[in-house]
């Protein structure tokens, strides 16, 4: 039994040295800080979507009726009195035919089908001007930013390969 303690702790240290040798790679810390730029003109981007659909146009064969004169004087008086006399059913009549011929009566004419197309335009993006530290930038954003854009600063110092020194 001793005898295969010491190979076995010996193969358990060259384990884990090796292992911990691995572990000794350093994460460098980003530089990183949120910071506020000042906006100067957010322009948005539009998408133009057309359509075209098939609608159903008639031209009505209607005769033109002649333009009724003004009453005038004594005409008009009668022409009120019998207004007033007229039984009120009848209107209702008539109203209600005027009112069957304007919704979608059958009407006389020549019809067809006339192409008619839609245009359609939605903001997708912003094309967004803003200045940080004096230094004007220009992105494009999906959203409309109001007067400040928070920005994300990272710096990072350039390190040149080890033979160009």
């Amino acid at each position: 039994m001793q005898r295969f303690v010491l190979p076995l702790t010996i193969a358990c240290l060259a384990f884990s040295a090796t292992s911990a040798w691995a572990q000794n790679t350093v994460i460098q810390n980003e530089n990183v800080r949120v910071e506020y730029a000042q906006v100067l003109h957010a322009e948005p981007v539009y998408q133009t979507l057309r359509a075209t659909s098939m609608v159903q146009r008639c031209e009505q064969s209607t005769p033109v009726a002649p333009a009724a004169e003004p009453r005038r004087g004594l005409s008009r008086v009668v022409g009120a009195v019998k207004d007033v006399l007229t039984p009120a059913p009848d209107k209702d009549k008539d109203k209600e035919a005027d009112k069957d011929e304007a919704e979608g009566a059958p009407v006389e004419g020549d019809c067809r089908m006339v192409p008619v197309e839609r245009e359609f335009r939605r903001a997708i993006a912003y094309d967004v001007d803003y200045v940080h530290k004096g230094v004007k930038y220009r992105s494009r954003l999906p959203f409309d930013p109001g007067n400040r854009l928070r920005i994300r600063v990272s710096v990072t110092p350039i390190v040149p390969p080890a033979g160009s020194r």
